[in-house]
């Protein structure tokens, strides 16, 4: 895996935790928003929008780069609107660019023809 590939699934990473807990704040906003006097949600509404918008451009990126089946890249962009689908997308990206690490590691040290 090349340096910018792997930069790109280190973005998208990055940007899934925090758009996951934005989501999640989004909705407390929302109920909170109908049941008491307090309204948070144009200000979480930006802020989820915003992280929202890094997380598709992110996910464009990482998709153009590492060259993902139409299914991966479409299973990580509905985690991307599922409430806590960020925190999956997140756990499973570490877990391909570990995997990616210890291939190219192999590979250097001539174990693996790949």
């Amino acid at each position: 895996m090349d340096i910018k590939t792997a930069s790109a699934l280190r973005r998208l990473r990055l940007v899934s935790g925090p758009e996951a807990v934005s989501f999640l704040l989004l909705l407390v906003c929302s109920v909170l928003k109908r049941t008491t006097d307090f309204n948070a949600v144009p200000v979480m509404g930006a802020v989820h929008g915003i992280l929202f918008v890094l997380y598709v451009l992110f996910w464009l990126d990482a998709w153009n780069r590492t060259k993902w089946s139409f299914g991966t890249a479409a299973l990580y962009f509905v985690l991307s609107v599922l409430p806590t689908g960020g925190f999956f997308a997140e756990r499973k990206l570490r877990r391909e660019a570990e995997s990616a690490v210890i291939a190219s590691r192999a590979r250097q040290e001539g174990v693996v023809n790949a």
